[in-house]
Formats: structure tokens, C-alpha cells, sequence
């Protein structure tokens, strides 16, 4: 848990974050990171920009990301499980909620719109719907309409179908407003919300980052347990280690041969299956 953030949730009014979140369909957190986290945000990420670029449209073919984040530092690991984050996400998922994604997205100078979509519409579930996911869009740099500050589609975490194949078929008229808030800022809205990366028609590149969580009983984006080493888990908060699935689900969902999945990080620990074979 990042420093001070028990202190920081006393004044915190994550309900009233909860109620625009269900009104509107999003949330801004304008002192979400500090200087120092800024920093040590851009000295973590430094080393790996300028090596890649999107694969697709979606990804955006000059856009740059950086994934697995949470992995790469002290400062990932804070802005995870921050308890004002921690909160907002709890009030709509249930607890042990997962951490599903982590990633840097640097959008560079010419990259065109992302195409509006929800981020857990993979899952296969009718909308409307409660969400089944958490998004977070995190400022670096700051949020413009110049710079590609993402769209937002006010109350379309409500929507079902036909509004949705309306979107699709270009007839949906819905309010579109370009994201703007300041570096250190956080958005927060429901996996159902309709959003995209706007066009960056700006001369720099904007920085940002997505943390997205997931119900605990749902299959996460990123393979955290392959792409993160035992070893470097064993270093984190218990509560980060319990977004990367470290954890129980009741009423047993996440077991390790019947024992707890904490127990692996032991350094002692081995595979039942390995003792029992040795035996």
C-alpha cells in the first residue's frame, strides 16, 4: 500500500466517487499520484520506451505499451492497492476482487482515435449488466483534447444491445467529452463504460497507464501468475499479492492442492504433487 494511504482514506470520500460512478459512469481522482510518484513513474518506464509499437489499430500503431507493470517497481505496486482506489473498486466488485491488467500506454504525436468499445465486453455476458470489471486511466502527463485524452460516453455503462449496435453502425448520437484532467490524476469507471483513446494531434507524446480488476471468480487479461517470478511476489504487499490472485475465493475457488495459494510463497514451499511423489 502506497505511503500515507491510510491517513489519505480518512479524508477520502470514496461514496461520493461510488455515486458519480454509478450516475454518470465515471470518476476523476485529481491527487491520486504526487510529484515523487510522477517521477519515479517515468524513471520506471524509461528503459522500455522507444523498443515497441501497437500491433493493431487497437493498440494503436504509434502508441507504445508497456505491460506486466505492476512487475516493474515499487511505485507500479502502490498505485495498484492504494486503499482510496481499493474502496471505489470494492464497492462494486466482491471481495478478493483481481487485478487483471497493467499497462504504460504512451501515445505518440499522429496516433489516430481508438474505436469507442467497453473493457469487459469479453466476457460473454447479456448487458445491461452490473459490471464484471474495474477500469483505472491514470495521468502522467495531462489529459487534453489535443493530446488524445480519452472519450468518454456519459451513462453508457447502462446501455444494452441496441444502443451498443448503434454505436457500432455509427446512428448512435450518444454525448461523446474528451477526458482533460491533470498528471496525477486517475479516471475510474465500470467495465460496461463505452470509451477510446482520443486522436494525439499535439507535438509530444502523452504518457498514461491502465490498472484494470476483475470479479475473483473470472479469468484475469494478463497471466500474472506466468508473467511475474514467485521470487519478486514473495517482495510485495499482501494486498497486492491477493490482486494477483494470491488468495481465496469463497468457497474455495483458487485453492493449491486444498491448501491456501499463499502458502506457495513460502520459500520452503513445494507442489504437494512433487512431495507426495518423493515420498
Amino acid at each position: 500500500m502506497a505511503d500515507g494511504a491510510g491517513a489519505s482514506l480518512k479524508a477520502f470520500d470514496a461514496d461520493a466517487h461510488v455515486r458519480r460512478m454509478r450516475e454518470d459512469g465515471y470518476t476523476i481522482v485529481e491527487d491520486y499520484m504526487d510529484a515523487g510518484q510522477l517521477q519515479a513513474f517515468r524513471d520506471g518506464v524509461a528503459p522500455y520506451l522507444g523498443t515497441h509499437r501497437g500491433r493493431n489499430d487497437f493498440e494503436g500503431f504509434v502508441t507504445e505499451r508497456i505491460y506486466t507493470l505492476v512487475a516493474r517497481g515499487k511505485v507500479f505496486e502502490d498505485i495498484a492497492c492504494d486503499a482510496r482506489l481499493m474502496a471505489i473498486v470494492g464497492a462494486f466488485l466482491r471481495p478478493n476482487f483481481l487485478l487483471s491488467a497493467c499497462h504504460a500506454i504512451n501515445i505518440m504525436p499522429g496516433e489516430t482515435a481508438q474505436n469507442l468499445h467497453s473493457d469487459d465486453g469479453f466476457y460473454l455476458w447479456p448487458r445491461p449488466r452490473p459490471p464484471l470489471g474495474i477500469s483505472v486511466i491514470g495521468a502522467i502527463d495531462a489529459f487534453t483534447e489535443e493530446n488524445g485524452g480519452t472519450v468518454m460516453v456519459p451513462g453508457s455503462h447502462k446501455w444494452g444491445p441496441g444502443e451498443l449496435e448503434a454505436l457500432r453502425q455509427g446512428k448512435n448520437k450518444a454525448e461523446r467529452i474528451p477526458l482533460e484532467m491533470p498528471a496525477g490524476a486517475i479516471a475510474v469507471f465500470p467495465g460496461t463504460f463505452v470509451h477510446g483513446a482520443g486522436a494525439n494531434r499535439s507535438k509530444a507524446p502523452r504518457l498514461a497507464y491502465t490498472y484494470q480488476y476483475c470479479e475473483p471468480w473470472l479469468r484475469t487479461q494478463e497471466n500474472l501468475y506466468l508473467a511475474i517470478p514467485r521470487e519478486r511476489v514473495m517482495r510485495m504487499a499482501p494486498e497486492l499479492q491477493s490482486l494477483l490472485g494470491y488468495s481465496i475465493t469463497q468457497p474455495f475457488l483458487g485453492m493449491v492442492t486444498a491448501s491456501h495459494p499463499a502458502k506457495t510463497l513460502d520459500p520452503a514451499w513445494t507442489p504437494a504433487v512433487v512431495r507426495q511423489e518423493a515420498e
